[in-house]
């Protein structure tokens, strides 16, 4: 991968980690202005499981800033873009659609494969 397209996926990684924690920091704010509480026990119970929704969301979201974290060190080690598993290059195709993607479509296909084994086992 070239330096152009290195520095391409960069800046797309940093601008969605970017995206997640602005996301983060109005979720926090609209959860300290705004009542927890409300009088109707089904508005309560209904704004319940939307925030329970909104808070699962976000800890998914902290586990993927973990991974584009991981990600920026890999473009920094000079890894990115090599499959962890095969270390063959991983299509661009895929960066785009997955910039976080750590294999090569064939090899996450095998593990996804080995894991589903393993499961059924």
């Amino acid at each position: 991968m070239n330096p152009r397209q290195l520095e391409y996926f960069r800046q797309r990684l940093l601008a969605w980690k970017k995206q997640i924690l602005s996301e983060a920091e109005g979720t926090l704010a609209v959860l300290q202005n705004e009542p927890l509480r409300e009088p109707d026990l089904n508005d309560r119970a209904s704004s319940e499981t939307d925030w329970s929704i909104e808070l699962r969301t976000r800890d998914r979201q902290r586990k993927l800033i973990s991974k584009i974290d991981s990600a920026l060190r890999r473009i920094d080690d000079g890894e990115y873009g090599y499959c962890e598993v095969t270390g063959e290059p991983i299509s661009l195709g895929r960066l785009e659609a997955r910039p976080i993607a750590t294999m090569t479509v064939e090899a996450q296909e095998r593990h996804e494969r080995q894991e589903k084994v393993s499961r059924d086992d």
